[in-house]
């Protein structure tokens, strides 16, 4: 069914993305899975591209379009061509994290952090969870007590995308510890202030190309000027942006079943058992009929989502459909598409096994699958 989300103007977007995506990431990615890391100049590449920072108004170097729908367009193309942890970290950058730069900052931070934001020199993380913590923001351990003109950080997080890379951090920081979630603030720590450490970085079972790091905050004197927004507003700042966050998952997770439905479509035309392709098989064909199906229904639904949002419209409980439908589906997607690749679905030389690993995660970052269903749960009145 034809889509009608997108405009011309996407589609030459899209068309720029695919041709950068072919000279710049592409190529080197297997690479990237093994270093367990992007190179910096890849960001500077995609932000002189004008693929970071396309909210960011023209007068800070951004693209000057508040147009969710070009965000869609990069998740979607990082996704068919399979450089997942690529993707991870631009849609960190992009979705995710600049929507509190552009919210919540003042003139005077604007003006320090936008440029290099949509640049690509300035790379961007948001540093929530912490050890032992899950999905609990209220039991933050993280303090920050005011100290003259400047705030005095303790404390550590984990599970940080884009954490060894980044040189902003939106950290979620207790100022008022007696009041739990109203005494939550943002800071913003910089690469290279004493204290600020980099732990590991992580080994995951996927998503390797995504450097997930451990941060520590050791009596890090971050100073006022780095506040986003007011003090003890920072739960109320995270809420507001998570309905986007979620958003951008559903899209990749969608884009990363179709992909993986194409890859697998493309492999049983041409694999051949018992004298014939393995497509041609009524076990195959049901099978691939039913992903096919239910992709195209998650497609319209994730659509409608992306439009609500650029609309102002779009609610938390929606958010959590799309979100928990939709990654679970990817599972369900990919875990198919790799049987349906026997035993070279197993082997890593083939996107689709790369697929399968990464798409676990999605089912729990951004929220639980479990959360998402509370969401819309107690929207029932339940």
């Amino acid at each position: 069914m034809r889509r009608h989300l997108f405009d011309d103007e996407h589609e030459a977007f899209r068309d720029s993305f695919r041709r950068f995506l072919e000279k710049e990431v592409v190529p080197h990615y297997l690479q990237w899975e093994r270093d367990g890391l992007v190179p910096r100049e890849v960001f500077l590449a995609a932000g002189g591209n004008g693929f970071l920072g396309m909210s960011v108004p023209e007068e800070y170097g951004g693209g000057g379009v508040d147009d969710f729908r070009f965000n869609v367009v990069l998740g979607e193309e990082t996704a068919r061509v399979g450089v997942a942890g690529f993707g991870l970290g631009v849609g960190l950058h992009n979705d995710i994290v600049l929507p509190y730069f552009l919210a919540y900052t003042n003139a005077e931070q604007k003006a320090r952090w936008l440029p290099g934001i949509a640049g690509g020199r300035l790379i961007t993380a948001v540093a929530m969870t912490e050890p032992g913590m899950g999905s609990d923001l209220g039991s933050l351990r993280t303090t920050a007590v005011r100290d003259g003109d400047a705030y005095v950080v303790n404390g550590s997080k984990t599970f940080i995308t884009n954490g060894i890379n980044a040189d902003l951090v939106v950290t979620a920081v207790t100022t008022d510890p007696s009041q739990r979630h109203r005494g939550i603030s943002l800071l913003v720590v910089e690469r290279g202030m004493p204290g600020f450490e980099r732990g590991r970085n992580l080994d995951k079972i996927g998503q390797h190309a995504q450097d997930t790091a451990e941060l520590f905050f050791n009596g890090v004197r971050v100073p006022r000027a780095n506040l986003l927004g007011e003090e003890g507003q920072g739960f109320g700042y995270l809420v507001a942006k998570l309905p986007q966050e979620r958003l951008s998952i559903a899209v990749s997770a969608v884009a990363a079943a179709r992909a993986a439905l194409d890859w697998t479509l493309e492999y049983v035309r041409e694999r051949q058992a018992f004298g014939q392709p393995i497509g041609s098989f009524q076990n195959s064909r049901f099978r691939l009929a039913e992903m096919a199906t239910e992709i195209d229904i998650a497609q319209h639904f994730c659509d409608a989502c992306v439009s609500a949002l650029d609309a102002g419209e779009l609610t938390p409980e929606d958010a959590a459909k799309v979100k928990w439908w939709t990654t679970e589906l990817q599972g369900r997607v990919v875990d198919a598409c790799v049987q349906l690749h026997g035993g070279y679905g197993y082997m890593t030389e083939y996107p689709i096994a790369r697929a399968f690993v990464d798409a676990r995660v999605t089912r729990i970052y951004g929220g639980t699958t479990e959360i998402m269903k509370e969401i819309v749960g107690r929207s029932l009145g339940i």
